[in-house]
């Protein structure tokens, strides 16, 4: 038999109340405050069913469920605000099957649903399955007290369970009007089941993720706890506090410096010890040392590189007198690097006397090619550390000469000469030209190691050049990959154009005279060449001709500067003396006991 039954209805907002349970809420529209007025003088029932949409200020029967509850009115209290807290205990399940419109409030026909009763093998073991399924569920929530639970497993009604299990989920609306309206217990607790399985999934991934968050932010406290009481106790020993700043400069500039991948990772893992060590320590220190080389060598930047050989050929000539064969060699050899990018390409090695311009060639090649220009002398190197650098472990350790020449540098691919490379020797320590192979030889120097840096450093941008005065002396396998350039002594016409062209401009200059104080005459240049000077190059001219200027200067001084003077040959023997040679030929004759020979030296001859 179909129960209906006549009452005042009140619209919820995201709520949705089951029988056999007890619910707060507040209500504060004054259709709703009506309703339960009415229902208050009345036998305390009350109908209520949740809005489909719960920001509507004036719900219209369409827009609230027709499936409810009816509830009885605990108690009511009402606020200093207008609003009343009311205590409602749902009762069972009704359909809205008919709305009126009463004095301001809606009252409804609701059709009140039976109880139903369902036993068996199935609900029994759906009961006791889903029970399990809340209890964990309670267990990872942190929304749900231990008395949910405990509620739950005391319930022996398989729909009681239901609805008691349905209004602790933290659950949508709409899924719990979907519950509310199943009203088969076994169909409400198998569509439980389903809930429960998603929301213990769901909090297994939370607590999951929550666990890891705490565990970050438990080691990131200890981290910032352990950094804060070290500084303290370096405070409290007088020590500096910007160790931070420091290790972030590092990183930037490690950032900045653009070094490969290997290279990089490397500075990385350096820096992370140099972070936990005490600052005064002297591992600290090596550390510190080792970053600022790593950092301070260039791993990318370069000089842009001009290939005007007309340019070239100007500043040739501008630098050096004669050497028509030398300054077409070089045209040629920068002639290639120009349409080959980055050739393997030769050594140039400059031998000759001393004096005859191998070095200040070397500087022109690097001014023609718009490149930094450095210069190492390795006469008299016998430790293969010179070259190679010391390792690390090593009290007061350093790189090698390439790479401390190649940090002056500041650029991956300057001019770099390797001066008086047949003066080289070798002890027990090494054989430095050895390691030369690896720097001068082109399939090997791109993976260039330095025993310091311990990282690989290409060389294969640089342009080396090496001179020397003899290469009998110089080991057969590193003779193998250098081109050889002979600079023959100068002849005496050549050194007079070189002593008027070059030489005297610049000693008149470095002494403070000008073109007005003094005029060296062509005689003057071949009476220092014949009679004071025996040399292959022009060292000894140019200093001769310094001790002239010299003499001029201290007459400038003295009666004026007002004072002029023109250097003949007579005034050369007046300023330098007495002549150290006397030009003469060979013997026109035959003489007893006499023999003519040929003598060379790496003077010259």
């Amino acid at each position: 038999m179909e129960v209906y039954e006549t009452l005042p209805m009140v619209p919820l907002r995201d709520v949705v109340v089951f029988p056999h349970m007890m619910m707060p809420f507040v209500i504060g529209r004054p259709s709703s405050t009506r309703a339960l007025e009415h229902a208050l003088l009345k036998d305390k029932r009350i109908f209520l069913s949740a809005q489909q949409d719960a920001t509507t200020d004036d719900p219209q029967p369409k827009d609230i469920y027709t499936m409810g509850c009816v509830a009885n009115i605990v108690q009511s209290l009402k606020l200093p605000d207008g609003n009343v807290k009311v205590l409602v205990e749902g009762l069972e399940r009704a359909r809205a099957v008919e709305w009126k419109e009463d004095k301001g409030f809606y009252r409804v026909v609701a059709k009140l649903l039976p109880k139903p009763t369902e036993a068996g093998d199935d609900v029994e073991s759906t009961m006791s399955s889903v029970v399990s399924q809340f209890e964990q569920y309670v267990k990872l929530s942190n929304n749900l007290h231990y008395d949910a639970m405990t509620a739950a497993i005391r319930v022996d009604d398989a729909s009681k369970l239901a609805d008691t299990i349905a209004a602790h989920l933290v659950i949508g609306v709409e899924e719990k009007q979907t519950l509310l309206e199943i009203v088969s217990p076994l169909e409400r607790l198998v569509r439980i089941g389903g809930l429960l399985e998603g929301e213990v999934d769901k909090l297994q991934v939370d607590r999951r993720i929550q666990s890891r968050v705490k565990k970050q932010m438990e080691k990131a406290q200890k981290e910032y706890y352990l950094n804060e009481k070290m500084r303290a106790i370096q405070k409290e020993l007088g020590r500096k506090e910007d160790k931070g700043n420091e290790l972030d400069d590092l990183k930037k500039k490690i950032e900045l410096a653009r070094m490969p991948k290997e290279t990089e990772e490397k500075a990385s893992q350096e820096l992370k010890r140099l972070e936990v060590m005490p600052p005064m320590s002297a591992e600290a220190t090596v550390s510190r040392n080792y970053l600022d080389w790593l950092i301070a060598v260039p791993w990318h930047k370069r000089s842009r590189e001009s290939r005007d050989l007309q340019k070239a050929e100007k500043v040739l000539n501008e630098d050096h007198y004669g050497l028509d064969k030398i300054k077409d060699r070089i045209l040629e050899f920068l002639a290639v690097r120009t349409l080959v990018r980055k050739p393997k390409g030769t050594i140039l090695t400059l031998t000759g006397p001393p004096g005859v311009g191998k070095t200040s060639l070397a500087k022109s090649i690097a001014r023609a090619m718009n490149r930094k220009f450095v210069r190492l002398s390795v006469g008299g190197v016998r430790d293969e550390a010179e070259i190679r650098g010391h390792r690390r472990t090593y009290i007061g350790a350093f790189p090698g000469q390439i790479i401390q020449m190649m940090k002056k540098a500041g650029t991956m691919n300057p001019v770099f000469l390797l001066d008086e490379i047949d003066k080289m020797s070798m002890d027990f320590r090494g054989d430095p030209s050895a390691a030369l192979l690896e720097v001068l030889d082109p399939e090997q120097n791109h993976t260039f190691l330095d025993h310091y840096l311990d990282v690989e450093y290409d060389l294969s941008n640089v342009m080396f050049i090496c001179t020397a005065n003899v290469l009998h002396t110089v080991p057969q396998a590193l003779r193998d990959r250098m081109e050889v350039l002979q600079l023959a002594g100068y002849t005496e016409l050549e050194k007079i154009e070189i002593a008027k062209t070059f030489l005297s401009p610049k000693a008149t200059k470095s002494n403070g005279l000008t073109d007005r104080h003094i005029q060296f005459k062509d005689e003057a240049f071949e009476a220092i060449i014949r009679r004071y000077t025996r040399e292959a190059g022009v060292r000894n001219l140019e200093r001769e001709l310094n001790a002239v200027c010299r003499k001029v200067v201290r007459k400038v001084v003295t009666e004026g500067k007002k004072f002029s003077q023109e250097i003949t040959a007579e005034r050369i023997t007046e300023y330098l003396g007495v002549p150290r040679y006397r030009p003469q030929m060979a013997e026109q004759k035959n003489e007893i006991g006499v023999a003519t020979g040929l003598a060379w030296t790496e003077a010259g001859g």
